[in-house]
């Protein structure tokens, strides 16, 4: 029971790291470019910069995968990407919907979009990638 909830606790806060990261890189694009595709090339960066983030951090903490290895990094990280491609989806859908809603609505839609898709992505990773490591 209390490594279950460690586990938790360090997911939700590696999860609210990696929603700092995408957002704060969303920020620096929209604020050194303002041109025609400014809002996709931001969101683009920092789903980037945030899934580097969170695959080191679970791969290490959360499913305590210790290999380094150039082919096994290849794998694993090839792996946890295929699986954001639907909690991107989402996270993208709730953060456009809510831009279309107002501009000043943006950044909660990307962050209700990042929580809910990564709540689900811990089960895609614990079952596909990591090979249900995890508690």
């Amino acid at each position: 029971m209390r490594r279950s909830f460690v586990l938790g606790a360090l997911y939700v806060g590696f999860a609210g790291l990696a929603i700092v990261v995408n957002l704060l890189t969303q920020w620096l694009n929209l604020a050194l470019y303002r041109g025609p595709l400014a809002l996709p090339l931001a969101m683009a960066c920092g789903t980037g910069t945030g899934l580097v983030v969170k695959y080191l951090l679970d791969k290490v903490w959360i499913f305590r995968h210790r290999r380094f290895g150039f082919e096994v990094q290849m794998h694993e990280f090839t792996g946890y990407a295929v699986t954001g491609v639907a909690t991107t989806a989402l996270f993208w859908g709730c953060e456009l919907i809510c831009n279309a809603i107002g501009p000043d609505w943006r950044f909660a839609g990307a962050a209700l979009g990042l929580t809910v898709g990564y709540a689900v992505k811990y089960r895609l990773d614990r079952r596909y990638v990591f090979g249900g490591v995890a508690g």
